[in-house]
């Protein structure tokens, strides 16, 4: 059964001529999802040849712009399409008064059922689970209450393994991470910044590359992948070379690149 993640974007706060806002893609079992939504999500789907009118289920890690900004204008041009399929968002619940917000005052009416799933960020649990996969929220460290999110297979055929993916976007490095995301096949874990910029990580409560390479040895996972690069790095090769010093199984979460767990 298919089990893939697809970046859409990388970036943190800033948008950079070649980096969107954090947003990525999950086919698990033929089910479609979207992680984080910020600004330009729609037309990185329509980039790689993603529909839209696929994703059934959202997941939002924390309100700042760069998660949540691309998330309404999706809905709508779902809306403008007379999209008529379940949507089911996950997250915080100042996600749900801002959507409301957005809705009330450009006087939409969705064409298609939209449900608010409410998560404590606080707490771990499973937040959604069928036969095929489950989703588990964790709480991750920012300045303002942050999710992350592990999605898993269920056992299919006695002779396969179920796979695992863990993500983590932003949040400072944390022993309660680690133990939340213990044993994955695939962690995605934010690197914004160097490690030279640690104070400066501490400060915005963000990781540095090879704080997450640690991570990723100390959760004892199979393969990292890193995100979320500050803006003011052009070429990320030497955030790669510092998590790979902690962590050499690590790799970029490149824009448009496809991860086959």
């Amino acid at each position: 059964m298919a089990f893939e993640v697809t970046i859409l974007g990388n970036s943190s706060a800033s948008p950079t001529l070649s980096r969107h806002p954090s947003s990525q893609y999950i086919n698990i079992c033929d089910h479609h999802l979207l992680v984080d939504c910020g600004e330009g999500t729609q037309m990185q789907l329509q980039r790689y040849k993603i529909k839209k009118s696929k994703i059934s289920h959202i997941f939002i890690s924390h309100v700042h712009g760069d998660h949540i900004l691309g998330l309404p204008g999706l809905l709508l041009s779902m809306n403008l399409v007379k999209h008529e399929k379940d949507v089911h968002v996950y997250g915080p619940k100042e996600l749900f008064e801002i959507l409301d917000v957005i809705f009330k005052h450009s006087e939409t009416e969705l064409s298609f059922p939209l449900h608010y799933h409410p998560i404590d960020p606080n707490t771990s649990q499973i937040i959604l689970e069928n036969s095929q996969f489950s989703v588990k929220s964790f709480p991750l460290f920012h300045r303002i209450p942050t999710i992350g999110y592990l999605f898993k297979e269920n056992n299919t055929l006695p002779a396969n393994q179920a796979k695992s993916y863990a993500y983590c976007s932003d949040t400072l490095f944390d022993e309660r991470v680690i133990k939340s995301v213990a044993d994955s096949d695939y962690l995605y874990h934010e690197a914004t910044f160097m490690h030279d910029k640690l104070e400066r990580a501490i400060k915005t409560m963000h990781s540095t590359a090879k704080q997450a390479g640690l991570a990723a040895k100390m959760a004892n996972v199979n393969q990292l992948l890193i995100g979320h690069f500050s803006s003011r790095y052009d070429d990320l090769t030497e955030l790669l070379k510092e998590a790979q010093t902690a962590f050499p199984n690590t790799q970029l979460a490149s824009e448009g690149t496809t991860f086959v767990l």
